[in-house]
């Protein structure tokens, strides 16, 4: 059945075609998320490397791996939009965490900033992690590439030399310098913990119970808010945030709807600023836990994060 499916879509069926691709998309599209640092920017690598493959099929003879064909496509699309976009980024690259609460500071739009990944799209979770992911950028391209292809996907060093068009050698060396410079964190609690975690982090904020939030966080725990540049870093500094800003009064009532982003547990949380019993949607939290507590709060503020994860516009309060 597949050499026929391959040969129609050689013929020009499109259906034949996308039939050909469907199992391996969410892998693919999950690949370019790692190699760009946002779904949006993912979304269009894979729909050009789709639109290339298709053009280019008929020199794919059937006598190779398809996976291996379509990664080598999707890799070069994402290398080629790697050249013409800016690195993603989180706060913390971009300077020292602030000791005082930043009110009303203003978005930065000059930063490609990282975005979140809902784990429905890709059933291997642990691939997209949000450290590693957000280390992966710290390297070049073609290290970044070398990488995935061969630590995340399972390549073996020569075909990754043929897929991207180097020798062996090169391809060693770019994953000896991309080793050393990312060390992949895994999350270590068991599941269950890690959303009874998130669940009272929840629950506090849908409470506006500062204290029940305080005595979740871990010593050193971090909380950063892409687009702000601000972030904080030890309990005293978030405990300070908490109070000031989402926890404060100020930002009206809070609603939450439970999820996960990045293999972490998360929260999608929408707000009620004026009272009128209908709550807009605000931001996805991811939440790292340690031993029982939270080590970090990742929140990116915008509906349009909500969006991604096939969550409602609007909760009532």
């Amino acid at each position: 059945m597949g050499s026929t499916v391959l040969d129609r879509a050689v013929g020009g069926d499109g259906a034949a075609f996308a039939e050909l691709v469907a199992p391996l998309r969410d892998e693919l599209h999950a690949h370019c998320y790692r190699m760009l640092g946002s779904v949006h920017d993912a979304d269009d690598a894979l729909q050009e490397a789709l639109l290339r493959a298709w053009r280019g099929l008929a020199g794919f003879t059937g006598r190779g791996s398809l996976r291996s064909w379509l990664y080598t496509v999707t890799t070069h699309a994402c290398l080629d939009a790697a050249r013409s976009r800016s690195r993603r980024a989180l706060p913390v690259d971009l300077g020292p965490a602030s000791p005082e609460p930043v009110l009303d500071a203003a978005a930065r739009t000059d930063v490609a900033w990282l975005g979140p990944h809902p784990d429905e799209r890709y059933e291997h979770r642990e691939a997209v992690e949000l450290a590693f992911v957000a280390a992966l950028q710290h390297l070049p391209p073609h290290q970044r590439a070398a990488l995935l292809l061969v630590d995340v996907l399972g390549f073996a060093v020569p075909e990754v030399a043929r897929m991207m068009r180097t020798s062996s050698a090169a391809v060693a060396s770019a994953l000896q310098r991309a080793r050393s410079t990312v060390e992949r964190r895994r999350a270590t609690e068991p599941d269950r913990h890690r959303r009874a975690v998130a669940a009272a982090f929840a629950d506090a904020l849908e409470r506006g119970d500062t204290y029940a939030f305080v005595a979740l966080l871990a010593e050193d725990v971090t909380w950063t808010m892409p687009p702000l540049a601000a972030w904080y870093a030890g309990r005293t500094a978030v405990a300070a945030f908490a109070r000031a800003v989402p926890f404060g009064g100020g930002c009206g009532t809070w609603r939450t709807v439970a999820t996960t982003a990045n293999a972490l547990p998360a929260v999608a949380a929408y707000r009620d600023a004026d009272g009128s019993g209908v709550c807009t949607a605000w931001s996805i939290t991811a939440v790292e836990v340690r031993a029982d507590r939270i080590a970090g709060l990742t929140t990116f503020l915008g509906a349009d994060h909500v969006a991604l994860f096939a969550l409602p516009a609007q909760v009532t309060s």
